[in-house]
């Protein structure tokens, strides 16, 4: 092989390497993209999570109120009946 061929052989691999290069660089343009429009969908599922943690909490909280309110009533309910008995018996 002459020096001359040599030369030409080693000039085809960098042009082909620099193709692939060049392919690459297009390849990684195009993941960055994606990965910048992955990470804008992912914030907006944090605003969504964060919106329904925060509605569910004010929505458990009433229920928790509620409940609260029907075990107090309950227990006044109960008091009074013991106290009805407690005069019907009594007599």
């Amino acid at each position: 092989m002459t020096d001359r061929e040599l030369l030409e052989l080693i000039a085809a691999k960098i042009s082909s390497m620099d193709m692939q290069l060049n392919e690459m660089h297009e390849e990684i343009k195009k993941v960055n993209s994606e990965l910048s429009e992955v990470k804008s969908r992912l914030t907006s599922v944090e605003n969504i999570v964060t919106r329904m943690e925060h509605d569910h909490g004010q929505k458990l909280q009433a229920l928790f109120d509620g409940y609260k309110q029907h075990t107090d009533q309950l227990e006044r309910i109960g008091q009074a009946v013991i106290e009805h008995d407690e005069l019907l018996y009594s007599k």
